[in-house]
């Protein structure tokens, strides 16, 4: 992978962070032959030029929860003010104004079915200026979630990878969050590298009782780390959701294929009007078209895809972005 900004070196530690969000820089950098000030060096440019956040995401389908899409078109001078409406909850991910301006897609994590209703059946359909919603409930995800998209760049090579692995829990227990959890998740959420003194802090728990908790919430898959970054400044600086209609035998044997294919960062099946969706990452505009117009239109059951491009991404894991 060719970076317009950011050397191989960077794009190194971003796949190494993929892998681990929380590896310690001295492990990164035996793994990456470099020294530890170099890596917190790259890390902290990376932060201030690069838009990189370490968080901790809820694992929904490990916890008995359902992720949904959201389509809202929107009068053309409402649809920012409603897509920064929901950038603020904490309920919300992914969030993006496609069409022109026009039109906002959201991703929702509900954690109680009240949360669920409340958007769904309460705030958005009194909302102004909402023309039209559409909700299409994840059922399968092929790829996305824990798994980055960097892995099909291989920055790093597999015994890189396996050495930055995290070990296994041992009787991590059931994959959930309780409410004396909280406040732990909560701290990680806003910073998934966050020390063990701070989320101590946060948690109002020893220090040990932090490490044993975290680890059985990473390793029964209650919670991931994952990481953001602006990918147009690793050179890809076009991004588009793709809503895809397959006939249903061929459903499972086109989300698997999209799994496959290096454009590809988060593709899933659906319930609604497209019965997949899958977000698209490309180097420019031409490639992008060569994207859906080859790889994608010659797959065997593709009957119909709609491309939305995105005009400006609004929020992605869980914090609203800053407008630059």
């Amino acid at each position: 992978m060719e970076s317009t900004t950011f050397d191989a070196l960077d794009v190194e530690l971003l796949h190494a962070l993929e892998v681990d969000g929380r590896a310690p820089f001295s492990r990164i950098a035996a793994v990456l032959g470099v020294s530890d000030q170099t890596v917190a060096r790259r890390y902290r440019r990376l932060l201030s030029e690069g838009g990189l956040r370490v968080v901790a995401v809820r694992n929904n389908r490990k916890l008995g929860r359902e992720d949904w899409i959201l389509r809202l078109r929107c009068a053309p001078d409402g649809a920012e003010t409603i897509a920064n409406a929901l950038a603020r909850r904490p309920d919300t991910a992914w969030i993006g104004l496609t069409s022109g301006g026009t039109e906002v897609v959201c991703m929702t994590r509900p954690r109680t079915a009240g949360d669920q209703d409340d958007l769904l059946l309460g705030k958005l359909p009194r909302t102004p200026h909402i023309v039209e919603i559409r909700a299409f409930q994840l059922l399968h995800t092929f790829f996305g979630g824990p798994v980055g998209w960097l892995v099909k760049h291989g920055p790093l090579t597999g015994e890189q990878v396996a050495a930055l692995r995290p070990a296994p829990v041992p009787d991590a227990g059931p994959a959930r969050i309780t409410a004396e959890d909280e406040p732990l998740v909560s701290a990680l959420e806003r910073d998934g590298r966050a020390t063990y003194p701070e989320l101590q802090r946060a948690a109002g728990r020893s220090e040990s009782a932090v490490k044993r908790r975290l680890g059985q919430l990473l390793g029964s898959g209650a919670l991931f780390v994952d990481i953001e970054y602006d990918t147009a400044l690793v050179g890809f600086s076009v991004g588009a959701i793709l809503w895809i209609t397959a006939a249903p035998g061929a459903m499972d044997a086109v989300g698997s294929a999209l799994a496959e294919h290096e454009e590809i960062a988060h593709a899933a099946a659906t319930a609604g009007p497209s019965n997949l969706v899958a977000t698209v990452v490309a180097r420019d505009t031409a490639a992008l078209y060569a994207y859906v117009s080859g790889k994608l239109g010659r797959l065997d059951g593709v009957q119909h895809v709609e491309t939305s491009p995105f005009l400006r991404r609004v929020k992605q894991l869980t914090y609203q972005q800053r407008t630059r």
